[in-house]
């Protein structure tokens, strides 16, 4: 599967594995992007929004969006990288159903997400120190 051309501008990298296609992009650029794929190319759908922890590497997270356009069956993956002190601009200006996915990515991974209308915990209680899905995060949790 190719890059939907109105897709090019912001791709950074992309290959298709197992018929299904992912783009990377640049932080700056991905609720541009994510406009584009939803107003212009038909993915209505978010359908998950998760994270890869690469540390020690950097930028250290990956984050990924699993993207659906039911009318024409067909799936995307969009990932872009930040590091853990950056802030990534929330999708819920397109997909109101980002809301929860991005405060999971927080709660867990620790990644923050600009303009997020209720950026807080949804898993962890409210008191909890850290983010669990962290690499660097304790396996007994801290004392």
């Amino acid at each position: 599967m190719d890059i939907p051309e109105l897709l090019q501008p912001f791709a950074l990298a992309s290959q298709t594995r197992f018929g299904e296609l992912t783009v990377e992009v640049a932080p700056r650029n991905l609720v541009e992007a994510c406009r584009v794929l939803k107003h212009d190319l038909g993915f209505e759908r978010v359908s998950t929004i998760t994270a890869v922890d690469r540390f020690p590497s950097s930028p250290r997270f990956e984050v990924v969006y699993h993207l659906h356009s039911v009318r024409n069956r067909q799936r995307i993956r969009i990932k872009t990288r930040v590091n853990e002190d950056a802030e990534l601009d929330s999708v819920t200006g397109v997909w109101r159903g980002a809301n929860w996915y991005e405060r999971e990515v927080f709660d867990l991974f620790g990644v923050r997400f600009a303009n997020h209308p209720d950026l807080r915990r949804i898993m962890m209680p409210d008191d909890w120190s850290g983010h669990p899905l962290r690499k660097d995060y304790p396996v007994e949790g801290y004392k």
